[in-house]
C-alpha cells in the first residue's frame, strides 16, 4: 500500500500574542511577549502573579452566547481556533465528502476551571445537598472540543482527544497524518487547546516550584536556555493545523501552506515529571520523525524547542539535540517561541507546529526571547536577539511531557 502525502492547507491560533494565525506569527516574529499581570482571578496569595493570557478576545464574534455558555474556555478558544482553520482552507461543507473529514484534538487538562467552579460550589454548600451545573460534565470532559468542532460541521470521520500533558497536541497531529497517509481520511481538523490560567492551575504548578516567580519583571521571565532562567510562564490559547492527503488539496485546488513528513514518538520511562537526565528519548523522538520520512540529520535547518524556561528541560533538552545530531547541531537555529506565547501546556504542540509551518513556507526563524545569560550547558544557537531570515527546508517541532511523552513533528517546504 502507498502512503499518501499529507499537507497543512490551513491554520487557526487564539493565542498570548494574538488572537488569530497572523496575528500570532507577526507579533512572534516582531519578539513580542504575551507576558502580563494576571486578570483572571485574584492573585494576591499566589506565588505566581502573571501569566500568558489571551487578551481582547470577544468569543461572541465566534460563538453563540447561548452555546457559549455551554463551554469551558478551553472549549470556546478551541472551536474559534477550529473555525478559523476551516475558513483559512476554505473548506466547503455543502460539497465535501463529510464522512471523510476528521476531528483528532490534543488537550492536557481540560475543563478545570470549570472542574473548580463546580466542585468549590459544592463546598461551600454542602450542607443543602448536591446542587451541580447540569453541564458541569460536558463542560469539563477532555474529549468534548473535538466532539463540539465535529457537531458544528458535521464532520462524521475520526473524532477523539489525545492527552498525553504537553505532548497532546503534537500526539493529535501526529495521529491525523497517520490515519490520512493510511487512507482512513481525507481532511483532518488537528491541533489543541488549554486554559488553565485558574487558581487550580496556577496554585497546582507553584506547588510543584515548576512556574517563574518574577512578578516584578513579567515580560522577561520566560527566558528558555538563559542561566537565569527560574521556571515556566504559564499560558493559554488553542491552535489548529488542517491537515489534508495532497490527492485532495490538489482536486480542491487549496493552498499548501506546508507538508508534513513524519513524526517521532518514545516514552522517556523514568519520572512523571521530571525528563531522563541522559534525554535519550527525546533524542529518539527526532531521530524517528526523521527516519520515518528518510530526512538525513544535515538537512534540518530548525528546530522549535520545547523549551520551557526550567532548569531541568533546556539543559536536557539541549543535550538530546546534541546526541541526535553530532556536529551538525552547532549549525541548527534552535528556539523556543514559549520565550513569547509561555508554555500553553496541551495547546503548546498545535501553536509550536504552526510555528514550524510559518517558517519553512516564509524561510523566517523567530528568535528566543530574554536570552541573555549564557549557560554553559545550553551550547547551541538559540537565535538571540531578532529573527532570523533564511531559508527552511526541514523544521522539526519538539514536544516533551510530564509522564515522559515525548513528540516530534517534521515539516518540510512544500514541492510538488
Amino acid at each position: 500500500m502507498e502512503l499518501k502525502r499529507v499537507v497543512v492547507t490551513g491554520l487557526g491560533a487564539v493565542t498570548p500574542v494574538g488572537n488569530n494565525p497572523e496575528e500570532t506569527w507577526a507579533n512572534l516574529l516582531a519578539g513580542k511577549s504575551g507576558a502580563a499581570p494576571i486578570t483572571l482571578f485574584n492573585t494576591e496569595m499566589f506565588k505566581t502573579k502573571f501569566a500568558c493570557e489571551v487578551k481582547d478576545l470577544n468569543v461572541t464574534d465566534y460563538i453563540d452566547r447561548k452555546e457559549m455558555r455551554k463551554m469551558d474556555r478551553y472549549c470556546q478558544l478551541a472551536m474559534i481556533s477550529a473555525m478559523q482553520g476551516i475558513k483559512d482552507a476554505n473548506i466547503d461543507v455543502e460539497t465535501e465528502d463529510l464522512d471523510r473529514v476528521g476531528v483528532i484534538f490534543g488537550v492536557g487538562i481540560g475543563g478545570i476551571k470549570t472542574f473548580q467552579d463546580e466542585v468549590t460550589y459544592y463546598g461551600q454548600h454542602e450542607d443543602q445537598g448536591p446542587k451541580f451545573n447540569p453541564f458541569f460534565i460536558p463542560k469539563m470532559i477532555a474529549d468534548i472540543a473535538a466532539g463540539q468542532i465535529s457537531i458544528q460541521y458535521g464532520f462524521h470521520g475520526p473524532n477523539y482527544t489525545t492527552t498525553s500533558a504537553c505532548a497532546s497536541s503534537s500526539n493529535a497531529l501526529a495521529d491525523a497524518f497517520n490515519l490520512i497517509r493510511l487512507g482512513k481520511a481525507n481532511i483532518i481538523v488537528s491541533g489543541g487547546a488549554e486554559a488553565a490560567i485558574c487558581e487550580c492551575g496556577v496554585g497546582g504548578f507553584n506547588a510543584m516550584h515548576a512556574l517563574s516567580t518574577r512578578n516584578d519583571d513579567p515580560e522577561h521571565a520566560s527566558r528558555p536556555f538563559s542561566a537565569s532562567r527560574d521556571g515556566f510562564v504559564m499560558g493559554e490559547g488553542a491552535g489548529v493545523l488542517l491537515l489534508e492527503s495532497l490527492e485532495s488539496a490538489l482536486a480542491r485546488k487549496a493552498n499548501i501552506i506546508c507538508e508534513i513528513v513524519g513524526y517521532g514518538q518514545t516514552s522517556d520511562a523514568y519520572h512523571i515529571t521530571a525528563p531522563d537526565p541522559e534525554g535519550e528519548g527525546a533524542k529518539m523522538s527526532m531521530l524517528l520523525a526523521l527516519e520515518e520520512a528518510d530526512v538525513e540529520p544535515e538537512k534540518l535547518a530548525y528546530i522549535n524547542a520545547h523549551g520551557t524556561s526550567t532548569p531541568m528541560n533546556d539543559a536536557i533538552e539541549t543535550k538530546a539535540i546534541k546526541k541526535a545530531f553530532g556536529d551538525h547541531a552547532k549549525n541548527l537555529c534552535v528556539s523556543s517561541t514559549k520565550s513569547m506565547t509561555g508554555h500553553m501546556l496541551g495547546a503548546a504542540g498545535a501553536i509550536e507546529a504552526l510555528v514550524c509551518a510559518y517558517a519553512v513556507r516564509d524561510g523566517f526563524v523567530p528568535q528566543t526571547l530574554n536570552y541573555k545569560v549564557a549557560d554553559e550547558e545550553c551550547d547551541l544557537d538559540y537565535v538571540a536577539g531578532a529573527t532570523r531570515y533564511q531559508e527552511v527546508p526541514y523544521a522539526i517541532s519538539n514536544s516533551l511531557g510530564f509522564g515522559g511523552h515525548n513528540s516530534s513533528l517534521l515539516f518540510k517546504k512544500y514541492s510538488e
